[in-house]
């Protein structure tokens, strides 16, 4: 079992720092005549509504955070509702996935800056300021948190100990190397194994993260951003794939966490997705799940460097109270208080937020809980980040995501080689607005 360092965990989540107690903003003075009466919206703040698009088991994480604040909370209560973020009045709080920040950051701006948030209602913050490997969305350009990164993740690997048993591979040491996993593989389809290995979200997994990881490029940068994902390592490892596609080592379910299901109905033996997946995984699954890090070629020079963080954040609507305001500070107070840090990367699996976060969830009775976060920071400070291996939001875009995946399927599909594939992805990428 590995050990929780200190050191590589503040690694992770580098240059932690505790802001100043904010000052309340100077009144501007008073004019010379009074100004003209306008309504006002007096009624007590009752509620703060939280929406959240993190599914079922992570909801049900979410709720438990929620019920312990407003146990000990005699102000507004957070009451969490299952819907969509742009259905009836903005909700005070919203968890936003990839597939909701299109819609939700086009036109105008429909949130409040969290930093603001903050300083305004005179809270402190325990803030990231936030590492190369981290995606920049939450970000201004001034690098101030505009939303809580809650749901930060890195992809790793987990895979079923009993079939790995069965198939007479060691449970307790997971192949390293995508040359190791395909002799695995072979095994387990051996053993009689029909899903040996699966993904969940193929573009970030199997590309964006594999070139970080290996450290070459995926976006290009300059006048105009467009991807670079047509390397000759990812056109080799694209190809590999495919021919274990067309061998049944490999098996796909969607673009998003679907494959994360059919593992923990122990129908896959082997599944790369999000770090958060863990918890998750060890309540659903009827069998030993091990977790490891995310295979490399070892063939490749450098490698491996480091993976990325990404994951859905929380935002805080704009156009509300200063009384709601206040209370949304204080649940973030909350949120980032230790004791909430641990409880959210027990219970949902989260990389933590904070450096009172990281201390606190050292305790050895939580290692095994932790296995994913230990993997996960490994990963992503396996080496310090490079210009090249840094996070980028552009194939965040909902758009450049879906080139990515498209052409990915058309791989799967037998319709492109991987070379013609990526190179269209490339190319459509620098027609994108």
């Amino acid at each position: 079992m590995m050990k929780f360092s200190r050191s590589v965990l503040c690694a992770a989540i580098a240059g932690l720092c505790v802001t100043s107690a904010f000052a309340a903003p100077k009144k501007p003075a008073a004019k010379a005549e009074a100004p003209k009466a306008v309504a006002v919206d007096t009624s007590p703040v009752t509620e703060i509504e939280l929406v959240h698009s993190l599914g079922a088991d992570k909801g049900a994480q979410l709720q438990k955070l929620v019920d312990r604040y407003n146990a000990g909370n005699n102000g507004p209560k957070i009451v969490i509702h299952d819907r969509a973020w742009n259905t009836g009045t903005l909700p005070h709080m919203m968890i936003l996935g990839e597939r909701d920040l299109a819609g939700f950051l086009s036109g105008p701006q429909r949130y409040r800056p969290l930093f603001q948030v903050m300083k305004d209602a005179g809270v402190k913050m325990e803030t990231l300021r936030a590492p190369a490997m981290m995606t920049p969305t939450p970000l201004d350009a001034q690098k101030r948190l505009v939303a809580l990164p809650v749901g930060l993740s890195t992809p790793v690997m987990f895979y079923n100990k009993d079939a790995f048993k069965e198939a007479g591979l060691d449970p307790e040491n997971a192949p390293k190397t995508w040359q190791e996993l395909q002799g695995a593989l072979g095994k387990l389809v051996a053993a009689g194994q029909s899903c040996p290995y699966t993904t969940a979200q193929p573009a970030w997994v199997l590309v964006e993260n594999m070139s970080a990881w290996h450290n070459e490029p995926v976006v290009t940068e300059g006048k105009k951003t467009s991807l670079a994902i047509n390397g000759m390592l990812e056109v080799k490892h694209v190809a590999m794939l495919s021919s274990w596609y067309k061998a049944r080592y490999l098996q796909l379910f969607g673009r998003d966490d679907e494959a994360v299901d059919h593992f923990a109905k122990g129908e896959c033996a082997v599944l790369t997705a999000a770090s958060g997946a863990w918890p998750t995984l060890q309540r659903q699954a009827g069998f030993k799940v091990g977790v490891a890090t995310l295979p490399y070629h070892e063939d490749y020079y450098g490698a491996p460097q480091n993976t990325l963080a990404d994951g859905p954040a929380m935002w805080v609507a704009a156009g509300k109270k200063p009384a709601e305001y206040k209370a949304v500070a204080r649940f973030v107070d909350f949120w980032l208080s230790a004791e909430s840090q641990v409880e959210w990367q027990r219970n949902a699996g989260y990389l933590p937020l904070n450096r009172s976060g990281l201390l606190a969830s050292e305790s050895r009775l939580l290692a095994s809980d932790l296995a994913n976060i230990h993997v996960g920071v490994q990963q992503l400070t396996h080496k310090p980040v490079t210009a090249v291996s840094k996070a980028s939001a552009y194939p965040q875009r909902a758009v450049v995501r879906r080139i990515i995946e498209e052409e990915l399927e058309s791989v799967w599909e037998d319709r492109k080689p991987s070379k013609l594939a990526l190179d269209t992805a490339v190319a459509r990428s620098r027609t994108v607005d």
